[in-house]
């Protein structure tokens, strides 16, 4: 009866484990410094590449037209898409009272101005006209003169001109519309004219690319209703103040439309170019670790590892720039693993060339 027990004993104790089981990070690390690491250079290189932007078309100028008087639209020209050239005559008012108010201060003038006259010849006898009667007539004729002046500029504002060359975009009236100065904020403008020949590119750069920003530089984008066709732009405004909210740069590109292929308001896509005067460090995409606390890469130092954090920069073909304590030619590993901790024993072998590191 004891030897059936004792050979089940001993089965037993031959499948069940010998010692204490390794935690699964210290299993893995393990595992991984018995396998050769591939390992690649740090490389300096000068960083010069594209990152891809948005941005926004807007008219180079861009002006609602609003008559200076209160009047009645008597005649339009143009209509929504016309083309205009800068002084063109776009369409006239009729202002009833403005013709009476023309009419009496004509009126007030002539008999003020010949008030004067009588005086002043009167003048000429010495007792019959005081110097006060005199100064006073002068006044008023030199004022209804006035008067007449300021209305007459008034009726030059019944005429609408267009004050630069352009396209008409916007129609609000017709004939017959009382129309005015604006009142308030949802006043409607008898026309808007947009200038469109040459367009206003607007585009916000983040901070990590405002060292990039040249003015002058061509900018290649794209837009949507072209699709393959590239469209050149060249840097003219920059706003030297970073935006608090969004941490970017307003830039402004002026952008040729000779052609009339791009409208106001398209979105862009745009291949912001970004260089560096001085070389910045590179390792593969693969090299890089991020979590939730930090980024770094794996130092390789005596078939030891280090984990080295890191800044990201842009990003040039398969490699990526990188901002901290290291120096070209130092090994890392080609595919960092949060799992392998700082201090672990691995055994290394260089890796084969990164393609598309140039």
């Amino acid at each position: 009866m004891k030897c059936p027990i004792l050979g089940l004993t001993c089965w037993l104790a031959a499948c069940s484990p010998s010692g204490p089981q390794a935690p699964p990070l210290e299993a893995a690390a393990k595992k991984e410094s018995a396998t050769a690491l591939e390992t690649v250079p740090i490389e300096a290189k000068l960083l010069s590449t594209t990152v891809p932007l948005s941005g926004e078309l807007t008219p180079f100028e861009s002006v609602a037209l609003f008559p200076r008087v209160q009047g009645f639209i008597e005649q339009l020209s143009v209509d929504r898409g016309s083309p205009v050239k800068a002084g063109q005559i776009l369409g006239r008012l009729s202002a009833p009272e403005l013709l009476s108010q023309r009419a009496e201060a004509e009126s007030k003038a002539r008999a003020d101005e010949s008030t004067f006259q009588r005086l002043r010849a009167a003048a000429a006898t010495p007792g019959a006209v005081s110097k006060h009667e005199l100064e006073q007539a002068e006044t008023a004729a030199r004022a209804s003169q006035s008067r007449l002046r300021a209305l007459h500029t008034l009726e030059e504002y019944l005429v609408l001109k267009a004050p630069f060359d352009g396209v008409v975009t916007e129609r609000s009236v017709h004939p017959g519309a009382l129309v005015g100065p604006p009142a308030g904020g949802s006043a409607v403008p008898v026309l808007r004219i947009e200038q469109v020949a040459r367009l206003r590119l607007n585009v916000a750069v983040p901070e990590s690319y405002v060292g990039s920003i040249k003015e002058s530089a061509l900018v290649e984008f794209t837009v949507r209703a072209w699709p393959g066709e590239a469209f050149r732009g060249s840097v003219q405004r920059v706003a030297r103040s970073l935006d608090p909210r969004t941490r970017t740069m307003p830039v402004e590109l002026d952008v040729d439309n000779g052609a009339g292929k791009l409208a106001a308001g398209m979105f862009v896509a745009v291949k912001w170019p970004v260089r560096r005067a001085d070389p910045s460090l590179f390792v593969p995409i693969t090299a890089v670790v991020r979590t939730t606390e930090r980024t770094f890469v794996s130092r390789v130092k005596d078939e030891a590892l280090e984990q080295v954090p890191v800044q990201l920069g842009a990003t040039m073909g398969e490699r990526l720039e990188i901002f901290g304590a290291l120096q070209a030619g130092v090994p890392v590993l080609k595919r960092g693993r949060e799992e392998l901790l700082t201090g672990t024993r691995v055994q290394t072998k260089p890796a084969a060339a990164v393609a598309g590191g140039k």
